[in-house]
Protein backbone atom coordinates (compact mmCIF):
# COMPACT_ATOMS: atom_id res chain seq x y z
CA UNK A 1 0.00 0.00 0.00
CA UNK A 2 2.72 1.98 1.00
CA UNK A 3 4.28 1.68 -2.37
CA UNK A 4 1.66 2.59 -4.20
CA UNK A 5 0.98 5.76 -2.46
CA UNK A 6 4.51 6.20 -3.39
CA UNK A 7 3.78 5.74 -6.53
CA UNK A 8 0.88 7.78 -6.75
CA UNK A 9 2.29 10.98 -4.99
CA UNK A 10 5.35 10.51 -7.95
CA UNK A 11 3.23 10.01 -11.36
CA UNK A 12 -0.22 11.64 -9.95
CA UNK A 13 0.01 14.92 -10.24
CA UNK A 14 2.45 15.95 -12.89
CA UNK A 15 1.50 19.53 -11.90
CA UNK A 16 2.39 20.00 -8.49
CA UNK A 17 6.31 19.80 -8.92
CA UNK A 18 6.89 20.66 -4.87
CA UNK A 19 5.32 17.80 -3.36
CA UNK A 20 3.76 18.68 0.16
CA UNK A 21 5.76 17.10 2.84
CA UNK A 22 5.15 16.74 6.61
CA UNK A 23 7.40 15.50 9.38
CA UNK A 24 6.09 12.30 10.06
CA UNK A 25 7.42 12.88 14.08
CA UNK A 26 5.62 15.97 14.42
CA UNK A 27 1.66 15.85 14.58
CA UNK A 28 1.28 19.75 14.82
CA UNK A 29 3.18 19.83 11.17
CA UNK A 30 1.11 16.72 10.18
CA UNK A 31 -2.37 18.49 10.70
CA UNK A 32 -1.01 21.98 9.55
CA UNK A 33 -0.26 20.13 6.15
CA UNK A 34 -3.88 19.10 6.35
CA UNK A 35 -5.71 21.94 7.42
CA UNK A 36 -3.99 24.04 4.60
CA UNK A 37 -4.57 21.60 2.13
CA UNK A 38 -8.76 20.95 2.91
CA UNK A 39 -8.82 24.71 3.49
CA UNK A 40 -7.42 24.70 -0.36
CA UNK A 41 -9.67 22.15 -1.25
CA UNK A 42 -12.72 23.59 -0.33
CA UNK A 43 -11.94 27.01 -1.55
CA UNK A 44 -10.69 25.45 -5.04
CA UNK A 45 -14.82 24.52 -4.90
CA UNK A 46 -15.87 27.60 -5.26
CA UNK A 47 -16.52 28.64 -1.49
CA UNK A 48 -14.77 32.17 -0.26
CA UNK A 49 -13.43 32.41 2.63
CA UNK A 50 -15.03 34.44 5.94
CA UNK A 51 -11.86 36.50 7.04
CA UNK A 52 -14.45 38.25 9.54
CA UNK A 53 -13.75 36.47 12.06
CA UNK A 54 -10.34 36.50 12.09
CA UNK A 55 -10.48 40.50 11.03
CA UNK A 56 -12.58 40.96 14.56
CA UNK A 57 -9.73 39.30 15.89
CA UNK A 58 -6.80 41.16 14.61
CA UNK A 59 -9.06 44.31 15.85
CA UNK A 60 -8.86 43.20 19.16
CA UNK A 61 -5.37 42.09 19.34
CA UNK A 62 -3.90 45.53 18.25
CA UNK A 63 -6.15 47.40 21.11
CA UNK A 64 -4.76 45.26 23.44
CA UNK A 65 -1.87 45.48 22.54
CA UNK A 66 -2.19 49.75 22.60
CA UNK A 67 -3.86 49.66 25.75
CA UNK A 68 -0.24 47.98 27.07
CA UNK A 69 1.72 50.46 25.22
CA UNK A 70 -0.25 53.69 26.87
CA UNK A 71 0.10 51.89 30.68
CA UNK A 72 4.05 51.39 29.77
CA UNK A 73 4.62 55.38 27.74
CA UNK A 74 2.12 57.49 30.39
CA UNK A 75 3.95 60.65 31.04
CA UNK A 76 3.70 59.94 34.86
CA UNK A 77 5.54 57.89 37.46
CA UNK A 78 4.00 55.15 39.30
CA UNK A 79 2.23 56.73 42.18
CA UNK A 80 1.04 59.21 40.51
CA UNK A 81 -0.44 57.06 37.43
CA UNK A 82 -1.78 54.53 40.19
CA UNK A 83 -5.28 54.95 39.01
CA UNK A 84 -4.45 55.40 35.22
CA UNK A 85 -2.32 52.03 35.55
CA UNK A 86 -5.36 50.10 37.15
CA UNK A 87 -7.69 50.82 34.63
CA UNK A 88 -5.56 49.96 32.31
CA UNK A 89 -4.92 46.24 33.81
CA UNK A 90 -8.80 45.87 33.97
CA UNK A 91 -9.19 47.05 30.62
CA UNK A 92 -6.97 44.66 29.54
CA UNK A 93 -7.87 41.64 31.33
CA UNK A 94 -11.79 42.57 30.23
CA UNK A 95 -10.47 42.69 26.36
CA UNK A 96 -8.38 39.43 26.64
CA UNK A 97 -10.99 37.52 28.49
CA UNK A 98 -13.57 38.68 25.57
CA UNK A 99 -10.99 37.48 22.95
CA UNK A 100 -10.46 33.94 25.00
CA UNK A 101 -14.34 33.35 24.84
CA UNK A 102 -14.43 34.53 21.11
CA UNK A 103 -11.80 31.60 20.39
CA UNK A 104 -13.47 29.10 22.89
CA UNK A 105 -16.72 30.21 21.41
CA UNK A 106 -16.91 30.55 17.67
CA UNK A 107 -13.81 29.29 16.48
CA UNK A 108 -13.42 25.55 18.54
CA UNK A 109 -11.48 23.63 16.30
CA UNK A 110 -12.23 26.05 12.99
CA UNK A 111 -9.80 25.98 9.98
CA UNK A 112 -11.88 27.70 7.42
CA UNK A 113 -15.46 29.78 7.10
CA UNK A 114 -16.82 30.43 3.97
CA UNK A 115 -19.59 32.67 2.60
CA UNK A 116 -22.53 30.96 0.75
CA UNK A 117 -21.63 29.49 -2.59
CA UNK A 118 -22.19 31.69 -5.07
CA UNK A 119 -25.30 31.70 -6.88
CA UNK A 120 -26.91 28.66 -4.64
CA UNK A 121 -30.36 28.82 -3.03
CA UNK A 122 -28.13 28.55 0.70
CA UNK A 123 -27.66 31.58 3.19
CA UNK A 124 -25.25 30.16 5.22
CA UNK A 125 -21.66 28.90 4.71
CA UNK A 126 -19.54 26.64 5.82
CA UNK A 127 -17.06 25.66 8.55
CA UNK A 128 -14.61 23.75 8.41
CA UNK A 129 -13.09 21.86 11.81
CA UNK A 130 -10.51 19.25 12.41
CA UNK A 131 -8.81 17.56 15.22
CA UNK A 132 -5.86 15.36 15.72
CA UNK A 133 -5.41 14.49 19.21
CA UNK A 134 -1.73 15.14 20.76
CA UNK A 135 -0.15 10.80 20.19
CA UNK A 136 -2.38 9.83 18.18
CA UNK A 137 -2.91 9.60 14.38
CA UNK A 138 -6.58 9.90 14.13
CA UNK A 139 -7.18 12.59 11.84
CA UNK A 140 -10.83 14.12 11.91
CA UNK A 141 -12.31 16.49 9.51
CA UNK A 142 -15.97 18.03 10.15
CA UNK A 143 -18.90 20.33 7.32
CA UNK A 144 -20.75 21.69 9.47
CA UNK A 145 -23.10 25.28 8.65
CA UNK A 146 -21.88 28.75 9.67
CA UNK A 147 -25.08 29.03 11.36
CA UNK A 148 -26.35 26.48 12.53
CA UNK A 149 -29.60 28.16 13.54
CA UNK A 150 -30.54 29.12 9.65
CA UNK A 151 -33.33 27.03 7.53
CA UNK A 152 -30.61 26.33 5.04
CA UNK A 153 -28.32 25.05 7.55
CA UNK A 154 -27.53 20.96 7.09
CA UNK A 155 -26.45 18.22 9.41
CA UNK A 156 -22.91 18.16 9.60
CA UNK A 157 -20.42 15.65 8.58
CA UNK A 158 -17.04 14.55 9.16
CA UNK A 159 -14.54 11.42 8.72
CA UNK A 160 -12.17 10.67 11.12
CA UNK A 161 -8.87 8.51 9.56
CA UNK A 162 -5.64 7.59 10.20
CA UNK A 163 -3.11 10.00 9.08
CA UNK A 164 -1.12 7.30 7.49
CA UNK A 165 -3.80 6.69 4.48
CA UNK A 166 -2.46 9.72 3.12
CA UNK A 167 1.36 10.27 3.68
CA UNK A 168 3.85 8.16 2.16
CA UNK A 169 6.81 6.57 4.27
CA UNK A 170 9.01 10.02 3.66
CA UNK A 171 6.04 12.23 4.49
CA UNK A 172 5.16 13.35 1.24
CA UNK A 173 1.13 14.05 1.32
CA UNK A 174 -0.82 12.05 -1.64
CA UNK A 175 -2.85 14.44 -2.62
CA UNK A 176 -5.20 12.95 -4.75
CA UNK A 177 -6.65 10.44 -1.86
CA UNK A 178 -6.66 13.44 0.74
CA UNK A 179 -8.45 15.55 -2.39
CA UNK A 180 -10.90 12.61 -2.69
CA UNK A 181 -11.86 12.06 0.76
CA UNK A 182 -12.47 16.18 1.78
CA UNK A 183 -14.28 16.48 -2.06
CA UNK A 184 -16.19 13.00 -0.79
CA UNK A 185 -17.19 15.36 2.72
CA UNK A 186 -18.17 18.18 1.00
CA UNK A 187 -20.75 15.90 -1.05
CA UNK A 188 -22.05 14.40 1.09
CA UNK A 189 -22.75 17.47 3.34
CA UNK A 190 -24.12 19.51 0.17
CA UNK A 191 -25.96 16.16 -0.68
CA UNK A 192 -24.56 15.82 -4.16
CA UNK A 193 -24.08 12.22 -5.41
CA UNK A 194 -20.53 11.40 -6.53
CA UNK A 195 -19.57 11.60 -9.70
CA UNK A 196 -17.20 9.80 -11.88
CA UNK A 197 -14.34 11.37 -12.92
Amino acid sequence: MQEKKGEMASNGDSSNKNPKKANLMDPHSIKHLLDETATEIVTSRGYVEDVRMSNVRLFMGAIIIIIALVAQFYPKKFPENRDFLIGCIMLYIALNGLLQLITYSKEKNAILFTYPLPGSFNSTGLVVSSKLPRFSDIYTLSVASADPKSVSAKKPVQFTKSVTQWFTNDGVLVEGLFSKDVDGLINQYSGESRKNK
